[in-house]
């Protein structure tokens, strides 16, 4: 058991401190979790499983695409606006192919740098100052500091384990007269909950009953080993309300690309586009001709990724259990999240900052993910998006725990 040794933490909070030139409406935002967690990890030499990147590159025909595109001059300028035509189609066709729904390429679709541009865009966009946004807690942390950034306010629905449901009476009390839109993500990080048909069909009720917009965030969507992904664009009066967000980092491994997008009606995507030219403009233009080769990969591609990516989900989650972790075993992602608790911790964050120095492995504290802050302060977040190598190292350091 680890002992709680607190002059070996790092001076560094959940909350940021003041900052004297920062706006009011960033105040409280600091450097991100993953970026502390990440140095952390080269300061002490430590496995990081902290930071949900992968440790090698994806599919060769989407490198080879991307570096044929930059020889040949395509998107080493400006590209569109909107996005290389080439990715508009390949992004219609996949929404179709998967989900049977119908997008125009040239109105209701746009390219973005990542998905997080996107949330972004898309809060901004769509909030006056004074409205509200209710999303789920633990949620993914772009979210607050776009919702601060739109002058909104956050409403929040806990998720709690061990299966991560959540009560429909508390998300109909988080509703309120301002609220503007739902901001959903399943698969869920840091869960990896995958939200059932009948919990999508209740929010989507709700969002056609209050008459609000939904914008959700999908990047972990070919990412499903339980359930099924089910975009709630697809729910019947929901594909005219609903701005569905998705990127190619996660599920063709590149996430340095930063190539994502953004399906909805053409009035919602037009002004989501109007948001975005002031952020980027345009980015990454080779690889969004690559990320187009990425989704017209047969279904050979996607199995053998989603296969690959559950025996490294079971061969963590089965690691972690035999350093005397109780986990809650994720639906989707390639996260698992651990109950500190059950290795003699009532502080998540406390663990985190230990287990560098004290086994050499990085994991992420979820109470950073939460406004209520009791509901995760125990649990830790890993990441099993590595080689096997990688993740059977951090297993043996872990046992060290036992």
């Amino acid at each position: 058991m680890l002992t709680d040794n607190r002059r070996d933490r790092p001076n560094v909070s959940v909350v940021s401190s003041r900052q004297p030139f920062l706006n009011a409406r960033l105040q409280g935002f600091g450097a991100t979790i993953f970026a502390e967690m990440s140095a952390l990890a080269l300061k002490t030499n430590a496995v990081n499983l902290g930071q949900g990147f992968p440790d090698k590159d994806g599919p060769i025909e989407v490198v080879e695409a991307a570096t044929e595109a930059i020889r040949n001059g395509l998107g080493n300028q400006y590209p569109p606006g909107i996005g290389v035509p080439e990715l508009r189609n390949a992004i219609r066709d996949h929404q179709q192919r998967f989900y049977g729904l119908e997008f125009d390429p040239d109105t209701e679709i746009l390219v973005t740098a990542g998905a997080s541009e996107a949330l972004a865009a898309s809060v901004i966009a769509l909030c006056e100052t004074g409205d509200e946004v209710v999303t789920f807690e633990p949620w993914y942390d772009i979210y607050g500091a776009n919702i601060a950034m739109a002058g909104a306010t956050k409403k929040v629905v806990t998720l709690r384990p061990p299966h991560y449901a959540f009560e429909e009476s508390e998300f109909l009390a988080a509703l309120s007269p301002k609220t503007r839109l739902i901001l959903l993500n399943t698969p869920h990080n840091p869960t990896g909950k995958v939200f059932s048909r009948e919990e999508l069909e209740f929010i989507a009720n709700v969002a056609i009953e209050r008459d609000l917009l939904v914008v959700t965030d999908e990047v972990y969507e070919h990412l499903v080993f339980e359930g099924e992904h089910i975009p709630i664009a697809s729910l019947p009066g929901m594909r005219e309300r609903t701005i569905t967000i998705s990127s190619g980092g996660k599920t063709f491994s590149f996430t340095g690309w930063k190539i994502g997008w953004v399906c909805s009606t053409p009035e919602l995507t037009s002004a989501v586009r109007i948001a975005k030219q002031f952020l980027t403009y345009v980015s990454g233009g080779p690889f969004q001709y690559a990320i187009a080769t990425g989704l017209a990969l047969g279904d050979d591609y996607y199995e053998t990724f989603l296969s690959d990516m559950r025996a490294k989900r079971d061969y963590l989650s089965a690691g972690l259990r035999s350093a005397g972790f109780e986990i809650f075993e994720p639906q989707g992602t390639y996260f698992v999240t651990a109950d500190a608790r059950s290795v003699g911790y009532e502080d998540g964050l406390e663990l985190c900052w230990q287990l560098p120095e004290k086994v050499g492995v990085v994991a992420v504290p979820n109470v950073v993910f939460y406004d209520n802050q009791e509901e995760g302060a125990h649990l830790i977040r890993f990441a099993f998006c590595k080689s096997l190598d990688v993740l059977d190292e951090a297993v043996n350091r872990l046992q060290r725990l036992s």
